[in-house]
């Protein structure tokens, strides 16, 4: 039986089949053993499912797709690419964030990295793989949670309300194969890690697209940006 705290609302009927299925409860004594031999688990228990809970299904415009969470001191809080306030930008981050500088007019580059206001207003802000021990990226990507993921994709791809995915990067990409609903728009580039950014993410205008699709739709646009400029100076850094 599971002792997680599960999203409610919308979410509720999901998470309520996915717990009575085996790998859900071995990922669960998994992360339980883990952090009873004292290895560090990021994010922590009560935020493994924060994008559910500030996303309800009923609510998701948009789904970002990530890999697996930041493995660095308070980085990750449950939401792919975010993390915590006054946390340095990781590079990925801040490649979205010059995109968005030229993709959305008048977005101005914030200081925080907590991308909790897109999750809010429907931005589904999903990592396929939720868990990772510090230091160790990918560490539990046989842990089970890509069949949890593969089971989110297909509850999102049966909905009929129109959703845009943003697909960066093989991983996420082939991880999308399963959203064959004509009333989606899939959008994909590579993605926005500094080792790729220039090879097709900066310039995908995804941010726009998105919100040209959801207008058509009849549906209220995101808003793209968040609180605080950044500072231009030698404190922040290049901006990759």
């Amino acid at each position: 039986m599971s002792t997680w705290r599960l999203p409610e609302q919308s979410w509720q009927s999901f998470f309520a089949a996915q717990k009575g299925q085996a790998y859900f409860q071995e990922i669960e004594q998994a992360l339980r053993a883990q952090r009873h031999a004292g290895q560090v688990i990021y994010p922590p228990d009560e935020q493994l499912f924060r994008a559910f809970e500030l996303t309800p299904l009923d609510k998701v415009k948009v789904v970002v797709l990530g890999q697996d969470p930041y493995h660095g001191p308070e980085q990750a809080h449950g939401l792919a690419f975010s993390v915590n306030p006054k946390v340095k930008l990781p590079p990925s981050l801040r490649n979205i964030f010059k995109e968005l500088e030229q993709d959305i007019e008048g977005f101005n580059v914030p200081v925080s990295g907590d991308l909790t206001s897109w999750a809010k207003q429907g931005v589904l802000l999903l990592n396929t793989v939720l868990s990772v021990q510090q230091g160790k990226a990918h560490s539990h990507s046989k842990l089970g949670w890509e069949i949890f993921t593969h089971n989110v994709m297909l509850e999102l791809n049966s909905q009929q309300r129109p959703i845009v995915y943003l697909l960066w990067g093989t991983h996420a990409q082939n991880k999308g194969k399963v959203i064959d609903n004509s009333n989606h728009q899939v959008l994909t580039a590579v993605h926005p890690s500094p080792l790729s950014a220039y090879r097709g993410f900066f310039g995908c205008r995804h941010f726009s697209l998105a919100n040209e699709f959801l207008k058509k739709q009849g549906e209220q646009p995101i808003d793209w940006q968040l609180s605080e400029e950044i500072q231009h100076d030698s404190n922040q850094g290049q901006l990759f």
